[in-house]
């Protein structure tokens, strides 16, 4: 057994896998390091017990898919069964452990991956906490997996925006399947959908979430979280994000001064408006009007 251990990253290994088993450590070069989804060890274990893997502080991401056999993972205080098409997603600066069960083989094969967005995309996982995945397509994640241990071991000028590729469908999977186990989004509330029409048709109105609430027939508390479970975001925030697309249609088509814009779009204060636009655009409205109108940007059919 090996124990490695530092003053910040510990990890403890028993690796009892057999002789076929493939353990690929990559070293990305720093373009992939800085813009894509890097592998940074990836393979394909056969082990048997006492095999088991403990660690944190390990600034990777894990993706465990189960192929034979059963192995249990701890984390976040819990146990979890990984037997054959689960997939375990795991930040490793958390403390985690998984081993093969006793009398059993544990086949998997697995990915340890980083990239500039890999937080974000684990955070977005973990807005419905913690959970193993048993939905995802066996076809899909065995060949995607083994494509990127492929891909990784021959090493050549394509192989690093490939993998990148690879590791990109793997958790877009990932984020939509866990939103559908855990949200049931094709039967949304048929109150949330006359929600959505109201905001839509009437964003110039002053609309509270008192008043959305009466419209919905349930109390405000109610809507405010089963909204933002079912959209990601509160009421208040898509209605203001439903304000200012409608703005930007008019800030591109229309010559409408800003003040009118702010107005015409359900804002009752020109720099309150403007804040906003800057905090989702990341600029003023009257440089993106600018900035458009440069492009020599056409109205649509529609509106010529």
């Amino acid at each position: 057994m090996q124990n490695i251990s530092t003053h910040k990253y510990m990890e403890k290994l028993n690796l009892t896998w057999s002789d076929d088993s493939i353990r690929f450590i990559n070293t990305a070069t720093p373009r992939a390091r800085q813009t894509f989804f890097y592998v940074q060890e990836v393979g394909d274990f056969c082990t048997s017990s006492p095999y088991f893997t403990e660690r944190e502080n390990l600034n990777s991401f894990l993706i465990i898919y189960t192929l034979n056999g059963k192995g249990l993972l701890k984390y976040h205080g819990s146990k979890y069964s990984l037997h054959p098409g689960t997939t375990a997603y795991i930040n490793c600066m958390e403390h985690h452990h998984y081993e093969c069960l006793q009398n059993q083989n544990w086949e998997f094969l697995w990915l340890h991956f980083n990239g500039p967005s890999a937080l974000g995309y684990y955070e977005e996982f973990m807005r419905n906490n913690f959970h193993i995945l048993d939905s995802l397509d066996p076809f899909f994640m065995e060949s995607t997996m083994r494509r990127i241990l492929s891909i990784t071991q021959r090493k050549d000028i394509h192989s690093e925006i490939l993998s990148s590729c690879l590791i990109t469908d793997i958790l877009t999977r990932i984020l939509i399947e866990n939103d559908t186990e855990n949200l049931s989004l094709g039967f949304m509330p048929a109150y949330l959908k006359t929600v959505l029409k109201e905001i839509d048709q009437h964003f110039q109105e002053p609309l509270s979430l008192e008043f959305l609430a009466i419209t919905a027939g349930v109390s405000k508390y109610h809507l405010a979280r089963e909204f933002k479970k079912y959209l990601g975001i509160p009421p208040n925030e898509y209605l203001i994000v439903t304000r200012l697309n409608h703005s930007k249609t008019l800030l591109k088509y229309e010559d409408l001064t800003i003040e009118e814009i702010a107005y015409s779009c359900g804002f009752h204060q020109v720099s309150h408006y403007i804040n906003l636009f800057k905090k989702h655009e990341g600029c003023t409205p009257l440089k993106f009007r600018r900035e458009w109108h440069s492009n020599e940007a056409v109205k649509p059919p529609d509106a010529q």
